[in-house]
């Protein structure tokens, strides 16, 4: 049986929040308990509303937002003991105290960033020998 109208594709707020950047918890009430179209996620990613920017400025961030702004991984900032959603604030307060899980994992991650570099690289004469 087909239909004849296109269904609506909605994602849960959850998915919504991610695809945003922004930490669940911290949205409205009416953003967390329903569902959000994909029409609604353009909408806001076009023209955020006050609440999205506030979100995106001050937080609570979501861990990946977080790692990001840190300058590490996800899996580093676990290391580093900080498994909550962070604020700008408090972001910009372990960037000045800089202690020395942070250094160590934005080292970790230079590394891996240099590595996949050069493993690109490397892939890339590779396929110019092969061409």
């Amino acid at each position: 049986m087909t239909s004849h109208h296109q269904s609506t594709q909605t994602m849960k707020p959850a998915t919504a929040a991610k695809k945003l950047g922004v930490y669940l918890e911290a949205t409205p009430a009416e953003f967390q308990e329903g569902v959000v179209s994909r029409t609604e996620l353009n909408a806001l990613q076009a023209e955020p509303p006050e609440w999205l920017r506030e979100l995106r400025r001050n937080g609570p961030h979501p861990r990946p937002v977080v790692a990001s702004k840190l300058g590490v991984s996800i899996s580093g900032l676990a290391r580093g003991g900080v498994t909550e959603a962070l604020t700008t604030e408090q972001i910009d307060a372990l960037k000045a105290e800089n202690p020395e899980w942070l250094q160590k994992e934005r080292a970790t991650q230079a590394e891996v960033r240099k590595e996949a570099i050069r493993i690109k690289e490397k892939n890339a004469q590779r396929n110019e020998q092969d061409g």
